[in-house]
């Protein structure tokens, strides 16, 4: 077949580099022009057919490696946060004080990274043991990566589960040649950290076409140190009231106490409590606590990763592949010390340190009552929580040409383990119980020495939690043309996949159960497992000249929840040569995790603070109820798996075009709808309090009912979700002149709607271009590059831009509502090659230091700003030095 003109702009579109991201491969034209070299056919994630990669009728977007290393991307997720239909990757500073392990997933669409499937060479990883529903990307082995292929669009007739919102597959280099070692670092111009570092080597032996095997192999390490967020004016404190915002606790130190006959106060209140984290309130005479300020805006990670494979050719026609992948990710967070409020820690008359008794100050009205105290004991320092998380997979595969066959099959087995432990700062609930009762502990001052050495023997240290979750499959896809039809051949595929999973969640009850702040007190050990059988097939058919139909369908059937069929049908059509014409619609599933089944249940604070609606209606006390805990407080929240959930399904629909009006011009616009019912979740907290009389059976008190126990917020199956949009590229190349080659491309996608139900049949919630909940739905984002190529010099100057939403405004009066301004930061570097055994990349992140807009968000515990779509550290410089030998 004769390659078009846009063909071959559509193979450098999405074969070369940069399609929807702006990632332009940084080559002089004439070596891109590779129209003169024959094409081979390939599998292009999304389809089961080998085929020419322009061939396909679906949008796919490529990154070269060799494209984002040259940006300073240094992870997984910060590559992933250049493609504007992500709508969020959650990153390291989001896992603050979050219970996630650390993990950092991507969100296709806004859907949740639940529905976005992530693949390492076409197939799955095993997900992390946490909630169990994505792979974590630190474990992604960056530096033995060819290209990251997105399809954006839904693929459970291909893959089946998770792959509602899209599919990212990270393909690894297939052979290397030779040695090399990298070192790279970043410095950040602000004061604090945020500094990282990376090391890596590789090297390769052999071809497979001259010698007949081949094999490779990486290293790699990666840190970054903590950035705190007083080391940032927008995030040193949850105290603005020029914003409205007074984000604060009233479990202080020193302590607030609450008489027995109704007496709320703390002997401090009247020389100005200790500021500047703990300062008097306005409307009682107690301490209130700014936590905000023993935040860390970015943790201390470290991402360790190797990978081996070993290629063999067997005959003309088969290739035999071992492939071994381990990776290690660990996360160091530390929020402020642990709030001892509402655990039964009273202090008696007989305590030297009740007030009025000699060393601390008397506070009027009491007359020796006991006081129910709220306390934080500042000396033993933040609570200070390690994650890690590792993965191993081992794959065996076989591919080649069998009886006019293209075949692939492949056996695996993956093993994910997640681990999080105490650090320092968590403290035994009854040690603390015990010292203040028995007049040893001092809540309102400092220690004696007695108290100090008894604080620091509360202290908790060791593992609490531990996860694992194993994944072995045995899969095999065939492909071929079964007969040559007039317009052209007719393409058929079949394949089958064999998967059982099993995951367990050990808590240590011993450690875990002596301290409430760990959310894990009350947690009990689970498990599961399943088994996976599918069944798919895919056809290819040409109609007429240039325009082709695939069909596709998957048939899954879960040991635990049934089965499930997904049909997709997709169209292809190229009336000219300038003009190609694509759509296709699609069901799809995700069935529910084994987390999500069988996750244990666990009580933790909520991120937002709240009113007790029953025992503080309207944020008034009722008579004999403590403020301190019922009133503005962070209330308990018990979360987990649900047994009784079902698959959540979807339908999508999708058109697109290009148009290359002028061979140097490529413009492209898609059009998505998504539809997603019985969508796997629970319930936002800020729903529930926001209509308590709903949700009354929601709220558990003890039998008294003088106390909430917690707010019982179960995974379950809620209403729908619907989102639609356009994604839009414009990829320009001027003509070829003296100054160097110049080409600059735009990437976008706007959301025009996104709602939601919180349960079926429930009103919808709208959450585009506003917070909604729990987060934001950007309607508009892009990203653009500039790239020159002049000899040996390549320069990119990037721009990453959010535009602005309506704030969430839940914790502020009217008056200060708050609109959130749009995000654009550059970012410039060079890179020489001039030198065959070095090259050199040097430039510098958020070129002109923009800091993030101010929300008055309180999901997430840095306040201030939100750390999952902006950046806490500032202007950055970054040099990378590679190697070769």
């Amino acid at each position: 077949m004769n390659e078009t003109i846009l063909s071959r702009q559509l193979r450098r579109l999405f074969g070369n580099a940069v399609a929807g991201l702006g990632l332009l491969a940084c080559l002089p034209a004439g070596a891109q022009d590779t129209s003169a070299q024959p094409m081979q056919r390939v599998e292009v994630t999304g389809s089961s057919i080998k085929r020419l990669a322009t061939e396909s009728s679906l949008p796919i977007t490529t990154i070269r490696a060799a494209d984002f290393v040259k940006q300073g991307l240094t992870t997984a997720q910060d590559v992933l946060n250049t493609i504007p239909m992500n709508q969020t990757s959650t990153v390291s500073s989001s896992a603050v004080g979050a219970g996630t392990g650390g993990r950092a997933v991507a969100d296709l669409r806004g859907l949740g990274g639940d529905k976005t499937l992530v693949l390492l060479n076409g197939r799955r990883l095993a997900n992390h043991p946490y909630f169990a529903d994505t792979v974590d990307l630190n474990i992604i082995p960056l530096s033995a990566l060819e290209r990251v292929e997105v399809l954006r669009d839904g693929a459970s007739a291909i893959y089946g589960t998770d792959a509602i919102g899209g599919v990212i597959n990270f393909i690894t280099k297939r052979s290397v040649e030779g040695g090399a070692v990298t070192l790279e670092g970043y410095e950040p111009l602000r004061r604090g950290g945020g500094d990282e570092q990376r090391v890596n080597a590789s090297g390769g032996w052999g071809d497979l076409e001259r010698d007949g095997y081949s094999m490779f192999g990486v290293l790699d390490y990666h840190q970054q140190s903590a950035l705190r967020s007083t080391d940032r004016s927008f995030s040193r404190t949850g105290v603005r009231p020029e914003r409205g915002m007074n984000e604060i606790s009233r479990t202080p130190f020193p302590a607030n106490f609450f008489s027995s006959l109704g007496i709320a106060g703390n002997p401090s209140f009247a020389t100005g409590c200790r500021p500047p984290d703990t300062l008097p309130a306005t409307d009682d005479p107690v301490c209130e606590f700014d936590y905000t300020q023993f935040v860390d805006n970015v943790p201390k990670t470290r991402q360790y990763s190797a990978m081996g494979k070993f290629n063999r050719k067997l005959g003309a026609d088969h290739i035999g592949s071992l492939e071994v992948l381990w990776g290690r990710s660990t996360n160091e967070s530390r929020v402020a010390p642990p709030p001892l409020s509402n655990i039964g820690v009273t202090m008696t008359a007989a305590s030297p340190y009740y007030p009025g008794a000699g060393i601390t100050p008397a506070f009027p009205g009491l007359t020796g009552e006991d006081l129910d105290i709220s306390w934080r004991p500042v000396e033993t320092g933040g609570r200070l929580n390690y994650d890690s998380s590792s993965t191993v997979r081992l794959l065996a595969s076989l591919e080649g040409t069998l009886a006019g066959w293209d075949y692939n099959a492949g056996l695996s087995h993956s093993m994910g383990r997640a681990r999080s432990a105490f650090r320092g700062g968590y403290v035994i609930d009854q040690a603390i119980i015990n010292g203040v009762g028995a007049g040893i502990l001092n809540p309102f001052g400092p220690q004696s020495p007695e108290g100090a050495a008894y604080l620091q023997n509360s202290l908790l240290l060791g593992e609490y939690l531990h996860a694992r979750i194993l994944s072995s499959a045995v899969d095999a896809r065939a492909s071929r043309e079964l007969m040559t039809l007039p317009a052209g051949p007719l393409g058929f595929a079949v394949g089958a996949e064999f998967r059982r999973d099993s995951a367990k969640y050990f808590v240590n009850r011993p450690l875990a159960s002596q301290a409430s702040s760990s959310g894990y007190a009350d947690a009990q050990d689970q498990r599961g497992q399943r088994r996976i059988y599918a069944v798919f097939t895919e056809l290819n058919v040409p109609v007429i000249k240039d325009l082709e139909l695939n069909f596709a369908g998957r048939y899954d059937h879960y040991s635990d929840v049934g089965g499930s069929f997904n049909p997709k049908v997709s169209v292809r059509y190229q009336p000219v040569p300038q003009v190609l014409v694509r759509g296709s619609f699609n069901k799809g599933f995700r069935a529910p995790t084994l987390f999500d089944l069988f996750g244990p249940q666990s009580t933790t604070n909520s991120s937002d603070t709240y009113d007790d609606p029953r025992l503080c209606p309207g944020g008034v006390a009722i008579p004999g109820a403590n403020p301190n805990i019922v009133c503005g407080q962070q209330q308990n929240i018990r979360g987990g798996g649900n047994p009784d959930l079902s698959p959540e399904r979807s339908r999508t629909f999708s058109a697109g075009i290009v148009v290359e009006p002028i061979p140097s011009l490529t413009l492209s616009a898609d059009y998505w709808q998504i539809k997603l019912k019985d969508q796997i979740n629970s319930l936002a907290e800020q729903t529930i309090f926001g209509d308590p009389v709903k949700y009354q059976n929601l709220f558990v008190y003890d039998p008294s009912g003088t106390r909430l126990n917690y707010v019982l917020d179960l995974t379950d199956n809620l209403g729908e979700v619907r989102t639609r949009g356009l994604d839009l590229s414009v990829l320009y190349r001027l003509p070829r002149n003296d100054f160097g080659n110049i080409s600059l491309s735009i990437d976008g996608t706007y959301v025009n709607k996104y709602e939601y139900q919180n349960e079926r049949g429930g009103p919808f919630t709208q959450n585009a271009g506003r917070y909604a909940d729990a987060s934001p739905v950007f309607r508009w984002r892009h990203n653009l590059l500039l790239t020159l190529v002049r000899g040996d010099y390549s320069f990119n100057l990037t721009n990453r831009y959010l535009s602005h939403y309506e704030d969430q405004n839940t914790s502020v009066a009217p008056e200060f509502a708050n609109k959130v301004r749009h995000y654009s930061t550059w970012s410039l570097s060079t890179t020489f090659t001039g030198n065959k055994m070095f090259e050199l990349t040097a430039g510098i992140k958020n070129l002109f230091d923009k800091e993030p807009p101010f929300t008055n968000q309180v999901t997430n515990f840095q306040l201030g700003y939100d750390p999952r779509y902006t950046d806490p550290i500032g202007r950055t410089v970054y040099a990378r030095l590679t190697y070769k030998f």
